[in-house]
């Protein structure tokens, strides 16, 4: 098959919640334990960081590896979903898969997955560790799919799990009730591995600390130690900001280049994770955090939000699937 062909191939195994409802959300990981160890445990083989949560997981996920890639880390970055070519979900530094990696992936192990039963998630999820274990990265920031606990992705054992913040999302899968939902994100969190909850959510923050608890994972809340002072907050205007950490400064005339309100939640959520990073022996001096903020979307290729693709007329691409996610965009209009 030629990429063409093989990109048909993945996207009919795509399980279309729309359609067949229910059905199309696994119960289990026994598909992804399989596939993993069909393909000899990859994500074994490299060092992660876990991005669950219900918007700003991917606004996140690319802050983290910018930032990890200047401070000289080779590394991966899975993210979902893509904009116009499906190899945008798998990078490293920043470059997309090649598209004879994808092809050449499906073409070896297409009989064995159809034994399986593998759907369109599955598949790419073992495409990406596969992917990050032959390029040898040091570390892989990987974004979950959707809710946490039974996402593919889960089968990793991170060095830093982090949820942004919880919404109302697939309602018909995560639970009718934001505790509900955050019960299946919070099931990311793994023993005795740090926890980052990019929010303090009132109505939620008892599940994360009682989850960590029962990990005996350390947990902490990014809104609690850093704080950003923004010079404007015109969407679509370039943005110098002030980042405070324990109430001091710390980063001084950042110049942040992604636009909309909600990306300083998004970046206050990316700094704790890094700095839990440095706890665990990473090396990321504050000069490669300032760089890797402003360097975003050259060094990730980081697209789709808030972004001024026109001016006259002015053009704006952004996207959410959610109510909390329409709201921002509409509240940045």
């Amino acid at each position: 098959m030629n990429y063409p062909q093989t990109c048909k191939y993945l996207f009919d195994k795509l399980p279309m919640y729309q359609r067949i409802g229910g059905a199309a959300y696994k119960t289990d990981l026994t598909n992804t334990i399989e596939l993993c160890r069909l393909l000899g445990n990859p994500h074994k083989k490299f060092k992660s960081v876990h991005i669950a949560g219900t918007n700003g997981k991917g606004s996140t996920s690319h802050i983290i590896a910018s930032v990890l890639q200047e401070a000289g880390y080779k590394t991966g970055l899975y993210t979902s979903p893509h904009y116009k070519d499906f190899r945008e979900r798998i990078k490293v530094n920043g470059q997309m898969i090649p598209k004879k990696i994808v092809t050449g992936f499906i073409e070896k192990w297409k009989h064995d997955f159809e034994k399986i039963g593998l759907s369109f998630f599955e598949m790419t999820v073992g495409l990406a560790f596969s992917f990050f274990e032959d390029e040898k990265v040091d570390v892989a920031v990987i974004e979950v799919g959707l809710g946490g606990r039974l996402d593919s992705t889960n089968i990793i054992t991170p060095e830093v799990s982090v949820i942004t913040n919880i919404g109302l999302d697939h309602t018909r899968f995560l639970g009718n009730s934001l505790p509900e939902i955050a019960g299946e994100k919070a099931g990311i969190i793994k023993p005795k591995t740090p926890v980052v909850i990019g929010e303090t959510q009132d109505e939620v923050k008892h599940v994360f600390i009682e989850k960590a608890a029962q990990n005996q994972a350390p947990i902490s809340f990014a809104d609690q130690g850093f704080t950003v002072i923004a010079s404007t907050d015109l969407p679509g205007k370039q943005q110098t900001v002030d980042v405070l950490k324990g109430g001091k400064g710390f980063l001084d005339g950042l110049v942040f280049p992604l636009f909309g309100s909600f990306q300083l939640k998004n970046l206050i959520t990316a700094l704790k994770s890094i700095e839990t990073l440095t706890r665990r022996g990473f090396k990321i001096p504050v000069a490669a955090q300032k760089r890797g903020i402003e360097n975003i979307i050259q060094n990730t290729g980081f697209q789709g939000r808030w972004q001024v693709i026109g001016q006259n007329p002015k053009v704006i691409a952004d996207s959410g699937h959610n109510l909390d996610g329409i709201k921002q965009v509409i509240q940045n209009i």
